[in-house]
């Protein structure tokens, strides 16, 4: 080998090794901990940062920057867009989607099925994954934004005194979902009036709430313990 050629291996190996501890760096700053658990847009940007990490690496012609640019300015938009839907939910739906119920009590739902462009096989294959071979011990089946299922079986006794209930999240990072509340029957004002009366006096201070059909609040703040308390609602059978 020439020196030329030792030059050359040197410069792809010195590229490399910045890359390799970058991109690692990167992927540390997203917080994932596997692929499975990301969102369609982290997704997305960890396919481009892996494509534009191998253009300068392999040729040592190619401008080092011309892969650092696109892999910080990626990361700035990625955490820019977490940032934006951890504080609007009508941005967190529009970058991630929602999750949708692929079996309810009513059995296979069609219309949900063709909204997420999954036939009958795909779902029976992630129930499958999931655990469970028989659509009858199925209460609920939700495709989650990540493309995971999570199924609610079915209580095994009728007469058994705790049903299988969804919960229906209300308020997540200290901002209410108007149409989660609407669907299940109930306020804004009433939700608080439940946070005022256990010592609750800013909606921001409360980090999760969700309600069952049963009218049975679960409340998370951040900085206390969880409770629940039921409360009456008039939309329990809407889901």
């Amino acid at each position: 080998m020439t020196g030329a050629h030792y030059a050359y291996m040197l410069v792809v190996f010195i590229k490399s090794l910045i890359t390799f501890f970058l991109v690692l760096f990167v992927v540390r700053l997203m917080g994932k901990r596997q692929l499975g658990e990301m969102q369609p847009f982290e997704l997305v940007v960890t396919l481009i940062i892996a494509e534009v990490a191998c253009i300068p690496m392999n040729d040592p012609n190619i401008p080092f920057y011309y892969g650092i640019v696109p892999i910080i300015t990626l990361t700035v938009l990625h955490l820019a867009l977490s940032v934006l839907a951890r504080k609007s939910i009508f941005a967190r739906k529009l970058i991630s989607g929602n999750s949708v119920i692929a079996i309810d009590k009513k059995g296979i739902n069609y219309e949900n099925l063709k909204k997420m462009n999954v036939n009958v096989n795909d779902l029976i294959e992630a129930v499958r994954s999931s655990g469970y071979m028989d659509f009858s011990e199925i209460e609920y089946a939700i495709f989650e934004t990540n493309g995971k299922v999570c199924v609610v079986e079915k209580a095994t006794d009728p007469t058994e005194v705790k049903p299988a209930f969804l919960p229906l999240s209300l308020l997540v990072d200290g901002k209410f979902d108007e149409e989660n509340l609407k669907t299940a029957g109930t306020t804004q004002q009433k939700i608080e009036e439940v946070y005022q009366k256990h010592g609750i006096k800013r909606i921001k201070d409360v980090l999760y709430t969700d309600i069952r059909q049963d009218g049975t609040l679960y409340v998370s703040p951040k900085y206390a313990e969880c409770f629940t308390q039921k409360i009456s609602i008039q939309g329990g059978e809407n889901w």
